[in-house]
């Protein structure tokens, strides 16, 4: 069983600055995207978001990749191709395993901060190129960027029961008070060697802090029973649901 801490939304890079915190709840922004993409910030309610946050470079009538998509009926459709893709299929990521969404935040006049927004426990792994004609068709229906303009043959989404946070506790939060947003405070369980892309000694810092990688999207935690990870994963889960 695996837990994969998931990179999306708007950052100094991808977009131009954090997704906003609006009375206590987090507001994540999709980065930006094509027009084949087919949705716009404005349709999402987003656009005078994401303006602020970009500093007028997006707003109600630019495209945006509109993935994870968190569904009304309580599922979550998530798309990966590429390089994040291969790292994904590598470590075996399939049903049974839990995505964490994670992103850049700021509340108004305050520094910020990474935090857990959404949560996908995997169900199905539909890849793209060979899935029925009527399955394509249905994720087209639904808008799912992947499935409307597919970037590369290992296309594949992720389906299952999925929710995003509507308050952003401290429970949510990843990084360290006071410090960079890179530098996250670590659970126990979590420790050197379990988890992709953060192999070097260096990144694992005294008082249970952890310097996350700049780079990757996909940062996949090997699990399986281990109960102190699965009673931390219960609680951000419910922290999310319930919140």
């Amino acid at each position: 069983m695996r837990i994969i801490f998931s990179r999306k939304g708007f950052d100094s890079a991808a977009g131009g600055g954090p997704s906003p915190i609006v009375d206590g709840r987090p507001v994540t922004l999709p980065i930006p995207g094509a027009a084949e993409c087919g949705t716009t910030y404005g349709s999402l309610g987003l656009g005078q978001h994401a303006a602020k946050a970009s500093r007028g470079r997006y707003g109600e009538h630019s495209f945006c990749h509109h993935d994870p998509m968190f569904l009304a009926d309580g599922t979550c459709l998530f798309g990966q191709v590429g390089a994040a893709q291969s790292h994904l299929a590598n470590q075996g990521a399939g049903p049974g395993d839990v995505f964490l969404f994670f992103g850049l935040f700021r509340e108004e006049r305050q520094p910020p901060h990474h935090r857990i927004f959404g949560y996908l426990a995997v169900e199905e792994v539909v890849p793209l190129n060979g899935c029925t004609q009527a399955r394509l068709d249905a994720l087209r229906l639904l808008g799912h960027p992947h499935a409307l303009q597919q970037e590369g043959r290992d296309d594949t989404i992720y389906a299952g029961k999925g929710r995003k946070a509507d308050h952003a506790s401290d429970a949510l939060r990843l990084s360290v008070p006071g410090a960079s947003p890179s530098i996250w405070r670590r659970p126990d369980w979590l420790r050197q060697g379990n988890l992709t892309y953060h192999q070097r000694a260096d990144r694992w810092l005294p008082g249970n802090r952890l310097r996350s990688a700049p780079r990757g999207q996909e940062f996949v935690a090997k699990v399986d029973d281990d109960a102190a990870a699965l009673r931390w994963l219960d609680q951000i889960v419910a922290e999310i649901r319930g919140s």
